[in-house]
């Protein structure tokens, strides 16, 4: 009895940590789409080749080096100069600037994979640009990048494990404190991934049941 009370008493950290899982995920998910979609879209009609170039080197900054050092970075480095984030704000951003760069290219293809004939009837009937987008192009354009937000939002609650390192108190920065004070690292590593197999697997399914349902509506 000793030993079951013992593990029950490690679920209420852990489950507070996968409450701050699902807030970091949600922040960062939001910073993502909003700035791929940004930067997607000015990649994509923007004649500009200079504008084109700094998306080009933010993407693959963000993209080749590890979403550790980006952290540190907003971390430790921030705070060198005096500007002290708070672990959660730096989480957030990080893994939000990180999945901006992800998706930039997400909704870039997404806007590709219309016919160009659509914006030119738009502007030739006097619409302007910006209600082309906003209701022609943007609603199909959604169809299409809609399954791979969906994949990268699973894929983000596993990717939130690394902001332990920064002690922004999710899963794993509990799992690894509680292993300190217990010694029971078997038990708690595992309580710690069925907690994020709870919160990844649902986006996956409904993710690949989102695809499966707009393949067989085209």
């Amino acid at each position: 009895m000793d030993f079951i009370s013992g593990l029950l008493a490690l679920w209420p950290p852990l489950v507070a940590g996968a409450v701050m899982t699902v807030k970091v995920a949600a922040g960062a998910f939001a910073i993502a789409v909003a700035g791929g979609f940004l930067l997607g879209v000015i990649k994509t009609f923007t004649r500009w080749r200079a504008v084109i170039l700094m998306i080009d080197a933010y993407v693959e900054l963000y993209r080749n080096v590890p979403a550790l050092t980006h952290l540190f970075i907003l971390y430790f480095g921030l705070a060198s100069i005096g500007l002290q984030l708070s672990s959660l704000t730096a989480a957030i951003l990080g893994l939000g600037l990180i999945g901006a760069a992800t998706l930039t290219d997400v909704f870039r293809a997404g806007f590709q994979s219309l016919h160009a004939g659509q914006r030119e009837a738009g502007l030739a009937i006097g619409m302007t640009p910006s209600r082309i987008l906003r209701y022609i192009l943007l609603p199909q354009a959604m169809r299409v990048t809609l399954p791979p937000l969906g994949n990268y939002a699973a894929q983000l609650v596993k990717d939130t494990s690394i902001v332990a390192a920064i002690a922004a108190p999710e899963i794993m920065f509990y799992a690894r404190n509680l292993v300190t004070s217990t010694f029971r690292a078997t038990w708690i590593y595992a309580f710690a991934a069925l907690l994020y197999l709870a919160l990844s697997l649902p986006l996956s399914w409904g993710a690949r049941r989102l695809e499966r349902r707009l393949g067989a509506s085209r």
